[in-house]
Order: C-alpha cells, then structure tokens, then sequence
C-alpha cells in the first residue's frame, strides 16, 4: 500500500540519492523529523507513516514482508527508484526487511538502536496498559489522558510522545492490530545476506543491540558497521541528535571503519 509520506526536496542542488525515514512502534513521521530537518539540506528526504501508524491506511497484516512492501511501493509514488533507508526500532526492521524484497534499490542501510533479530520479550505491555485504559475512559483531551496514563507508564517522556499520536479523544495508531500483532513485532524473519553498506547506531545504554547479536547481524549484513553513542537509551537520535547526524553524515559520504562514538 501507498503509505501517508511528506517528502521533501533538498535544499543544494546535487545528486544525491533519497533518504527514506522511518519511524518506530506507536510513532510517526514527525519523530524523525530532528534528522530530516537537517538532512534535507543535501538530500531528498521521504517521512512516512508506516502502515497503522498516523494518517496511512490501516490493516490486520503487520508482517515484515507487507511493511517493507509498502516502502517500496511508497518509493515508487515519490519516483525514487533508488534510496538510503533510515529506521528507528521497529522501523529500522522494516528497512532491513526492504533488503530481501529489492536489494537492488537500496544504496544503504542506516538503523537505529535495532538488531536483526527475535527479541522473544515483552518491553511495551504497560504501554498497551495505558492506551488501552485512555480508550475505556473516554476522554479527549491529553491532560486527562496523561493522568489515566500514569497509572501504567512511569516515564512521563514516553506519556508525552504517544499523545502525539492522541488526537481529539483518538490514537493515530490501529491499537487492537498491534496488540494482536506484537509477537511478530518483536520477533524477525532472517533476510538474505545484504553485501551493500549497513550502519548500525546503537544507545549505550539500550538493551535492543548487545554484543550477543553481532553475529546474527553480520550473517544478514555482512558489510554492518556500528557506532555506540555513549549515555543514551533506546531514543538515541532525541538524545544526542548532533552525534548521530554526524554519524550519519560520515556514513553516507564515506561508510568507513566502525568504532564507538563517546560524545
């Protein structure tokens, strides 16, 4: 399916290849947009809403193969045939997941705080907990909806970003179908070996990348490189933005040696 997208033309006038920005469970494309305000300067960028996610069509197929299909199809609407993907958490999946469908047509791989891999742990059931009971209540406005929610979630970080996605007493995002859907989620379909550049930009402080998983990431993508960006958890690119701009910046113009990033 065609996807909701904003797409942006760059600012310098070059060859640059697209850059395709994807977010995470419970998001949209607002969330990266501290990337793409700067990385537009020089690149064609696309945001979208993955698929029951903010204002893009909703449906009960939540499998890799049918979100990465999306990106492409997305892709085509834009007139990019070729592009970089970028993705956060569940959207850095969907970008790996891209690779087994076209490899061809994407040029390199950026995900963020993401590994290849079945996770087999549940991390968002007080989420569900809290959007869940926000919906049974029937309020519409956030105010309320922050307090029903601190029953469940604890971090009033997290609160705040998915009432981005509350909107006049309803969520922008298909709650039963991810809830039925979480499973797969968290787990992963083992892609083809990918032989193009792949960076991997993790929080030192997040559990999603640990070193367990490096080999389950260079059999899948064995040109993966990896950056560790010291004092940040899981929302890396909102915590360091600078650090992680500049990562990406020397990836996509060079993609040379990984090593660890302490700023």
């Amino acid at each position: 399916m065609k996807l909701h997208a904003r797409v942006q033309t760059a600012q310098q006038i070059n060859n640059n290849l697209p850059l395709v920005l994807i977010h995470g469970l419970f998001g949209s494309l607002d969330n990266l947009g501290v990337l793409a305000r700067d990385l537009v300067r020089d690149h064609p960028v696309m945001q979208v809403d993955l698929r029951n996610h903010g204002l893009s069509p909703r449906s009960s197929d939540m499998q890799w193969a049918a979100l990465a299909a999306d990106i492409l199809d997305t892709m085509d609407s834009a007139g990019f045939d070729k592009a970089t993907l970028i993705g956060h958490s569940m959207g850095g999946k969907t970008a790996m997941a891209v690779t087994a469908l076209a490899p061809d047509r994407i040029d390199k791989l950026v995900a963020i705080d993401i590994a290849p891999v079945n996770y087999r742990v549940r991390r968002h059931d007080d989420i569900f907990a809290g959007i869940q009971a926000v919906t049974a209540a029937g309020v519409t406005s956030r105010h309320d909806a922050t307090a029903i929610m601190r029953d469940s979630i604890k971090e009033d970080g997290v609160i705040q970003f998915l009432l981005k996605s509350f909107v006049q007493g309803e969520w922008r995002f298909n709650v039963p179908v991810l809830w039925e859907n979480y499973a797969g989620i968290v787990g992963w379909d083992e892609v083809p070996p990918w032989s193009h550049p792949a960076m991997f930009i993790c929080g030192g402080d997040s559990p999603y990348v640990k070193p367990e998983y490096r080999e389950a990431i260079l059999r899948q993508f064995p040109q993966a490189q990896a950056r560790v960006i010291a004092g940040t958890g899981h929302w890396v690119h909102a915590e360091k933005p600078d650090t992680v701009l500049r990562v990406i910046r020397q990836f996509l113009s060079s993609g040379e040696a990984s090593g660890r990033e302490s700023a």
